[in-house]
């Protein structure tokens, strides 16, 4: 049975997204270029993830000459508030309270981050 596909960006998607997002529209050879060296993929492997992130609708192509020119048509905003309304709904019952009761709870958020958070809840009044 081949794996069921994934209406949110995989970790190889997000790394291709980051670059589209970082750089704006590229070729494959241009995404393949800006990737990290640390775990470097093969240009086919590239190829194939953008065909896929095109037929999930988070990027279109325009020819131009030989090359494929690939866009994104989610901004990296739109694509993180997704993700974070799937997470809630999975884990939290749709409840964003008990996500933020979640993020306070773990032990690493530090001082500063919790002050941060703090202020933004206080100017949201």
């Amino acid at each position: 049975m081949p794996p069921r596909k994934s209406p949110t960006l995989t970790e190889a998607e997000l790394r291709l997204m980051e670059v589209l997002w970082e750089k704006g529209p590229a070729t494959v050879q241009q995404v393949l270029g800006d990737l990290p060296e640390k775990a470097p993929l093969a240009y086919n492997s590239v190829l194939t993830t953008i065909r896929i992130l095109e037929k999930k609708g988070y990027v279109k192509h325009v020819k131009d000459g030989r090359a494929h020119v690939y866009t994104p048509l989610v901004a990296r905003k739109e694509a993180t508030r997704s993700e974070i309304r799937r997470l809630v709904s999975r884990f939290f019952g749709d409840s964003h309270e008990l996500l933020v009761l979640n993020i306070l709870e773990d032990q690493s958020v530090d001082a500063n981050e919790l002050n941060r958070l703090r202020k933004m809840l206080e100017g949201s009044k």
